[in-house]
């Protein structure tokens, strides 16, 4: 063969390079999955990855570390068979990764990943890395034992191919910056797509921004609207570029009056390149507090960027009373919501006086909580000022059907459950804990604390163990937040044996089912994606 490998070993090195590409891809499923959550950011997965008891690194080196031993092992067994033993050695790569790829599909990620045309190309693109990377280490370790000449070395040598595995995350990183070099091109010509036609149409565009309360708010302003127009909105919590763009390229514009796009944001900047792509004629402001400080870093930037709705609203804005004082000086038209009046919030609903144009209607919802019935009449205000009657206003609001894990009550076998999942503000913690106490029974709530308030996070934390003093059981998961909440739960008085720790939300289920009993209600709050 002298220093060239021939077209048998080359074709050899190929298939082995093609089965590891896919095995490796397989093994990539929640990695990828992060991924997206993270928006397809390459710092953040790793940032993420060596987060203490994230585990991902120390699993995929165990892989490693068990193909290595176990591919030795064999091939040794098998050094009677020449040229074989080195292949045989490969038999366990495919049983271990296989075990690998069957337990970690077992326990799924707490928000899948949707396999996006992005996230299949994503997949095609790290495939094709892995069996690169693959491909030229099993030629070099071919190489080497031809050139060494060492029959040990030429029995044991596949068993370096046990560092791919511990070099999958970034393998990730790689796929993700190659396939970048089409994703952030194709991505501005369909936003540009998006805005063009946008801008063609005539639909009425309405803005919805705050730190909470968006996605709720939306559903009801959607409600109210489509008793008179009819209504396109961005669907459950897409609030990104990509997100709104999607809503609107993937229907025909004409066939609706108004469209209400959700806005979302982690830094200065993102509203306003929100407001480019679908100017408002009107905006919702529907609360502020320190969500999302982590990125943000200061209160004043979260007002600043939640303001950038304002600059670019054409007619008029609706904002919500607890926050108007920070857009005094606001360059648009606003109206700030005082048309409730009378709350009456209990476990079987809310209720509340409506005043719109200088009459009054009693309003009934199934919605839980004081703090919903600020989120209709913000929207209630607008749907009014754009022809709405106050009876549909009202019609629609008594309509109104929970929204996905936003203090979403089910009940099942006399227990209630209040899924609150996507709670992740200090004020909405407060009113689901106030909900939480209006049943009657034993209250319960599992939570792992509250997240991406950056240098306010632990003593918010401490303050919200507060509020759990006196709840019959409180179950806190995982070891990101816990320890500020546990301390501010004692520092309240509250009885240490009703407090327990548990490492994930799947062990605080088990819990439940050892405890819970009718009569009881447990409220979920803010369940955590993967990527905390």
């Amino acid at each position: 063969m002298g220093i060239f490998i021939s077209w048998e070993k080359t074709l050899e090195c190929v298939l082995i390079a093609l089965c590891f590409g896919a095995l490796l891809t397989m093994s990539s499923t929640k990695l990828l999955g992060a991924l997206q959550e993270f928006g397809y950011s390459g710092k953040k997965l790793l940032r993420w990855a060596r987060k203490r008891n994230n585990m991902s690194f120390e699993r995929l080196s165990l892989l490693g570390m068990l193909c290595a031993l176990s591919c030795a092992v064999v091939s040794l067994c098998f050094s009677f068979a020449g040229q074989w033993a080195a292949l045989a050695g490969l038999v366990p790569y495919a049983v271990f990764f296989g075990a690998y790829i069957y337990a970690d599909g077992k326990i799924a990620l707490r928000v899948p990943a949707v396999r996006t045309r992005r996230f299949r190309r994503l997949e095609i693109v790290l495939f094709l890395i892995c069996s690169v990377a693959a491909y030229i280490l099993v030629t070099l370790l071919n190489f080497a034992a031809e050139v060494w000449g060492s029959p040990a070395f030429d029995v044991l040598r596949y068993c370096p191919l046990a560092v791919l595995p511990v070099t999958l995350l970034l393998l990730v990183c790689a796929a993700n910056a190659a396939a970048k070099i089409y994703e952030v091109p194709h991505n501005r010509n369909y936003i540009r797509k998006a805005t063009e036609k946008l801008a063609a149409s005539d639909v009425t565009v309405v803005g919805i921004t705050g730190s909470y309360g968006k996605t709720s708010t939306k559903n009801i302003l959607a409600a109210m609207l489509g008793k008179k127009y009819r209504v396109l909105s961005t669907p459950r919590s897409h609030n990104t570029p990509i997100g709104i763009a999607l809503a609107v390229n993937a229907n025909d514009l004409s066939q609706y009056d108004v469209f209400i796009a959700e806005m979302g944001a982690r830094n200065v900047g993102d509203i306003a390149e929100l407001c480019a792509i679908c100017p408002p004629d009107y905006s919702l402001v529907t609360g502020i507090c320190a969500q999302h400080l982590e990125t943000f870093e200061s209160l004043e930037n979260i007002i600043k960027a939640k303001g950038e709705i304002l600059s670019a609203t054409r007619k008029k804005a609706f904002i919500a009373a607890d926050c108007a004082q920070y857009f005094k000086d606001s360059p648009c038209p606003f109206e700030v919501c005082d048309c409730v009046s009378d709350v009456v919030a209990d476990c079987g609903g809310t209720q509340f006086t409506l005043t719109l144009g200088g009459k009054s209607a009693r309003v009934r919802t199934k919605l839980l909580g004081t703090h919903c019935a600020y989120n209709i009449g913000l929207a209630a205000q607008l749907a009014y000022e754009s022809g709405v009657s106050l009876a549909d206003i009202a019609a629609a609001a008594e309509g109104l059907d929970f929204v996905e894990h936003r203090l979403q009550l089910t009940s099942l076998n006399g227990i209630n459950i209040l899924d609150d999942g996507y709670n992740a503000n200090v004020k909405g913690a407060r009113a689901a804990l106030d909900v939480l106490r209006s049943f009657g029974g034993r209250k319960l709530v599992v939570t792992p604390g509250i997240v991406e308030l950056g240098i306010l996070e632990e003593g918010e934390n401490r303050e919200f163990g507060k509020l759990l003093a006196g709840l019959d059981l409180v179950i806190l998961v995982g070891d990101t937040l816990v320890a500020p909440v546990k301390e501010g739960y004692a520092e309240a008085g509250g009885d240490p044996e009703k407090l327990l720790l548990r490492a994930t939300l799947k062990d605080a289920q088990a819990e439940l089912k050892n405890v819970l009993e009718r009569g009881d209600t447990v409220l979920f709050l803010n369940d955590l994606p993967d990527i905390y």
